[in-house]
């Protein structure tokens, strides 16, 4: 069986979309007919080879997506798929049996697509580290992100008063329609004087750099903030005395060290959270599979809305 696929001939060059023989599934294996992919910051990285720069080469890329196996709504993920073996960008794809996550019913196969990634990531960094409660005042950096708007929409739904910070002004409104009560629009030198009305209880950083400190200087005392990503700059300057003083708690969220059982049992919470309406993930476009490297200059230069998912041509359902 011959597909379509993403294939990484070489790190730093782009992706080539080429004709592959699809093997046969071994024990423990199936063939699913892909309808949707994820596009993650992670993936670019592993084209470049700053991560996985040891994985075969060439392969086919795509650690999360979903499809169907005999007519069964599927999401999968994980299991080295992408990185130590062939992955989703393709139009069909063989896959451990335990790679496998039942896709429940009112859940696009475009929204689960994405799940594995950004889903699982905004539905546990609200509900497990940040533990939001009804009375909370939660600030969401980076808000118009993959991950941000998911915050928004898991924070608003559990009750708590959501304030989102975007850096653009044509964003906010989007931005409030995911459920923000008011948006800020702000860099890390402004955002403790645009954001100081909330006095922030919980804040959500996939930001880094001058945000972390910003941060710290803002939340109310033995308030929390839980980071997750360092798109603005992997390093910055900490206010350690504010940090200490205040009594704050700081956690990371570290879903790579989670084993694939453990966090497929998350992400089929989140799938839930997604059906009944408390979780949102928007996605901003599905980019054909023959346009991928385009989804990775989207991702580069910020000019998304919510996700972006590669189109691969299976059913939509």
């Amino acid at each position: 069986m011959r597909v379509r696929a993403a294939r990484l001939i070489a790190h730093g060059q782009p992706l080539e979309v080429e004709e592959v023989e699809l093997p046969e599934p071994g024990p423990g294996e199936v063939t699913v007919d892909m309808a949707f992919a994820g596009v993650n910051p992670v993936d670019r990285y592993g084209a470049l080879g700053r991560v996985g720069a040891g994985n075969p080469l060439p392969r086919t890329l795509g650690s999360e997506g979903a499809g169907t196996v005999a007519g069964r709504r599927v999401m999968v993920r994980g299991h080295g798929l992408g990185g130590t073996r062939d992955g989703l960008w393709s139009s069909a794809a063989v896959v451990p049996e335990a790679a496998l996550i039942d896709v429940p019913d009112g859940v696009g196969l475009d929204v689960a697509a994405a799940m594995g990634v950004a889903g699982v990531t905004g539905w546990r960094v609200v509900t497990e580290l940040g533990r939001v409660e009804p009375g909370d005042r939660v600030l969401a950096l980076g808000a118009s992100g993959g991950v941000g708007s998911v915050v928004v929409s898991v924070a608003k739904a559990l009750g708590a008063t959501v304030w989102g910070q975007t850096g653009s002004p044509a964003k906010a409104e989007w931005v409030r329609a995911r459920g923000a009560q008011r948006v800020v629009v702000a860099d890390a030198s402004t955002l403790a004087e645009q954001a100081r009305e909330l006095r922030p209880t919980v804040v959500f950083d996939p930001l880094g750099g001058g945000f972390f400190g910003a941060a710290v200087e803002l939340v109310e005392a033995h308030g929390r903030i839980v980071t997750f990503g360092t798109s603005a700059g992997a390093t910055g300057e900490v206010p350690l005395q504010a940090l200490y003083r205040k009594g704050l708690t700081v956690r990371g969220y570290a879903g790579l060290l989670e084993t694939d059982d453990v966090l497929a049992g998350h992400i089929r919470d989140a799938l839930t959270a997604a059906s009944d309406g408390r979780l949102e993930i928007v996605i901003d476009r599905a980019v054909p599979l023959g346009s991928v490297n385009d989804a990775f200059d989207l991702i580069e230069r910020r000019a998304l809305q919510g996700k972006v998912v590669l189109d691969l041509g299976g059913s939509a359902g």
